[in-house]
């Protein structure tokens, strides 16, 4: 019997967690105001990089829900990698949202509820990860609909676990605690983001990538986005709608099949 690879789906939490690892782990900074202070209604342009920094990282480490959009455009992405999300997720492990993987990977729509995990995969995600002749009978049979089980299915823990902003959290906790390195954090003029004013802070992560974090310039010090460039790596993070509710609305039962449904077809085809 063939079944979607957890292996394969568990890559779409790794790369949520290494999107979040780039985003705060200044170590040190050389506090060059780049120009950007002086304006006193801009009280985070106003601080030294350092002090932005740890700030919006407090600000991530504190919030209980937040919207995060990444677009990965580095070379390596293939097939089962994730190239793109959109999620709304919180640290009850609440989210909703989709995920599109690299090449002809697919993409998939996830909903989350506590213990309860809703996934539709377009027909590209389904040939991609059902191998053989499975996985077009599997995308014809489950078009449009989406495959409903808990945490404690194989085929939906994988793409579950992005869903937890506590994991997230953790894993910038943890690397900047454990001596995360930006070398030469400097932060620059205030510029816009989305219609958002915020100070650019510049540096390098371990791997040379060129790195650049956006912090709100005014009211609560967010990270609104967060660049990671260099050979072969291109992305981009951003992060809205901090604190906001993740939407509670689930698929019906008519949109959804249950995950044994789906297993018992795979086993007949």
């Amino acid at each position: 019997m063939s079944t979607l690879s957890r292996m394969r789906l568990r890559s779409a939490g790794a790369v949520c967690g290494a999107a979040a690892l780039a985003l705060l782990v200044p170590a040190c900074s050389d506090d060059d105001d780049g120009g950007g202070g002086g304006n006193k209604k801009d009280g985070t342009a106003d601080l030294s990089a350092q002090e932005i920094s740890d700030k919006a990282k407090q600000e991530l480490l504190d919030a209980k829900s937040v919207h995060l959009t990444l677009s990965d455009k580095g070379k390596g992405v293939d097939k089962d990698d994730p190239a793109a999300m959109d999620l709304a997720l919180d640290r009850d492990g609440n989210c909703a949202g989709t995920l599109k993987f690299g090449g002809t990977g697919g993409s998939a729509e996830l909903v989350k509820q506590g213990d309860k995990v809703w996934m539709k995969p377009d027909e590209a995600f389904w040939k991609n990860q059902v191998p053989g002749g499975q996985g077009a009978a599997a995308a014809e049979l489950f078009k449009g609909r989406y495959i409903h089980g808990s945490t404690n299915d194989d085929m939906l823990k994988g793409l579950a676990e992005v869903c937890d902003l506590k994991e997230l959290q953790k894993d910038v906790s943890d690397d900047s605690d454990g001596g995360g390195d930006t070398k030469d954090l400097k932060k620059g003029k205030v510029t816009t983001v989305d219609d958002t004013r915020v100070v650019p802070l510049t540096g390098k992560d371990d791997d040379g990538n060129d790195t650049t974090l956006y912090v709100a310039a005014e009211g609560k010090p967010y990270l609104i986005r967060a660049t990671e460039k260099g050979t072969g790596t291109d992305k981009t993070t951003t992060l809205t709608d901090y604190d906001k509710p993740v939407p509670t609305k689930t698929p019906s039962a008519k949109e959804s099949v249950d995950v044994a449904k789906l297993q018992e077809e795979l086993q007949q085809t």
